[in-house]
This record gives C-alpha cells, structure tokens and sequence, in this order.
C-alpha cells in the first residue's frame, strides 16, 4: 500500500488514532495494518477470527476512526482490489509525487528508486540453485563464520544472530579484540566463510578469505562486481547491487540476499530446527523479554 492508493489513507488514520482505540481494537488495527490486503476479501467474521477478536471489534474500531461502520471501512480496500491497485504502484509516478513534495523530494526518491533497483537487479543476478548450493554447503558444515567490516560488520552480526536463534555453529567476525585471521585460526575444509565486502574492498576481507582457501573451508562472497576478488575467489559467489544516491554503499540487497540465503538453510534443514527456533521464541516470552500484547 502507498499513498497512490485510498486505502493507504485508511491506515494512515489507523496509525494516527492509534492511541485512542481500546486494547481489543488496537488488535483489530494491528491485524489491519499488518495484513491490507486481507481487508477487502475477507468478511468480517473471517478478519476477526485471524485477528483473534470478536467481529463486533472491527466494527467498534471502524467507528472510532470516523468510519459508519465496518463496510463503510472496508470499501476502500474493496476498491483497491477493483483497481489492482494492491499489486505493485505505479512506480513512475509515485516517484515523481515524492520530488514535488518538499527541498528533499528529491533525495528521498533518489533513495526510494535505488532501493528498489538495487533488490530488482540483485535478485534477478541470482539464481535459487546457486542459493541452494550454498545454503547445503552451510548446513553441512562444522561452523560457519559470516566476515563483514565496517557497515558489514552490522550485516554479518544480523545474519549471525538470526541463524543462532536456532542453530549454534555460526560466528560473527572478527571478534572484538581479534583479527579475521585469528578468528579463523582453527577451520579447515569442514567449515565455510561468508565474507561480504564492497568497492572500495576491504584488506583485512580479501587477506581473510585468501587464508580461507589455503585452509580448505568453503567461500561464500557476497561483493558489488563479478570482478570483485571476493566473487572471483568464492566457490559460491553473489553479486550485489549496491548503488547509493549518497556517499556510502546500500545494504539494502546485502541484508536480503543474506535473509533469503538463510531462509533457504532452514527450509533444507531438519525439523529439529524449526522447533529449536519456536523454543528459542517461547523461552523469550517467559522471560518476559518481549512487551506482550493486551488480551
């Protein structure tokens, strides 16, 4: 949903209103907010049941953000659904709205633009074997060390964090305190390296990954150019596009090239994992980590 569309204006009011909704509407609101596109095919009993409320709730909640009931709120998103207006806007277009909107239009349709053409271009540079290759590599391995410096080292420490919420042989690094090099002291050829670098590339990346192969573990690059020694060195290679209106590199493809790669560890792994993780979320939740939900 945009603002090319009415029922984007639908959520906006929902966010505005937020806080003067009841607990139980406030669900309501979420589900809608989290799930548009459910709004206009759904009846209201349906909608209520996969937001685990009563239906009067959507009706209540419609009426507290000015609407005559929950068809009055619904029509919208009805009408979006007539209009396609729920598959991808109208890109052009949006854009152009964006440079018009204030001194920063520009920028942040600059921005807006190289996002979504770096995600187009990465992901139609790679092919779903080749992700499946490297996602059996990692799962088959000892451990896994996941190499970024700099604005990688974020990327690197997510994808790291994220994998260890179900399994344990992954490792950020270099490690506070330490090198790459030291980091990968003890692997060999059981182990795998995902390192991640961009232009300008990084020595202590390209010096790590060349003491990777002497070593025997598996490379996996994730770098900005088929040139790039990180690609040209990997036994599985993925380039990114990480063009920037500004100064630094995007990670916008980098971090869902890493999620989508992970993603597809998991699909191939055994369903011990797929508990490990809900575990790992339960146990959370009684430690009261998370901020529930009101019933």
């Amino acid at each position: 949903m945009n603002d090319t569309n009415v029922s984007s204006q639908v959520l906006d009011r929902l966010s505005e209103e937020w806080d003067a909704l009841t607990p139980e509407a406030q669900k309501a609101a979420r589900y809608v907010l989290e799930n548009p596109n459910d709004v206009g095919v759904s009846t209201v009993r349906e909608i209520a049941e996969a937001a685990n409320v009563k239906p009067n709730t959507f009706v209540r909640m419609a009426r507290q953000v000015g609407y005559d009931g929950y068809e009055d709120f619904r029509a919208p998103f009805r009408d979006a659904i007539r209009q396609g207006a729920v598959a991808l806007p109208d890109r052009a277009r949006w854009l152009q709205d964006i440079r018009k909107s204030g001194d920063l239009g520009g920028l942040y349709a600059d921005m807006a633009a190289a996002a979504i053409r770096n995600l187009e271009e990465t992901f139609a540079a790679t092919d779903a074997d080749a992700l499946k290759a490297a996602a059996d590599a990692i799962w088959n391995s000892r451990s896994v060390y996941t190499l970024g410096v700099g604005v990688n080292n974020a990327n690197a420490r997510n994808f790291t964090y994220l994998a260890s919420t179900g399994m344990v042989q992954f490792h950020a690094i270099p490690r506070p305190g330490s090198t790459p090099v030291d980091d990968l002291a003890w692997a060999d050829r059981r182990d795998v390296l995902i390192a991640i670098t961009c232009k300008p590339y990084r020595a202590e990346v390209v010096g790590a990954l060349q003491t990777a192969r002497e070593q025997g573990l598996t490379i996996i690059g994730l770098s900005d150019s088929p040139a790039s020694p990180i690609i040209r060195n990997a036994d599985h290679g993925f380039v990114l596009a990480a063009d920037n209106p500004q100064f630094f590199p995007s990670s916008v493809s980098t971090i869902a090239l890493l999620e989508t790669l992970l993603s597809f560890v998991i699909a191939g792994a055994s369903d011990e994992i797929v508990d490990r993780v809900s575990r790992f979320h339960e146990r959370r939740h009684e430690l009261n980590i998370y901020v529930e939900d009101p019933e």
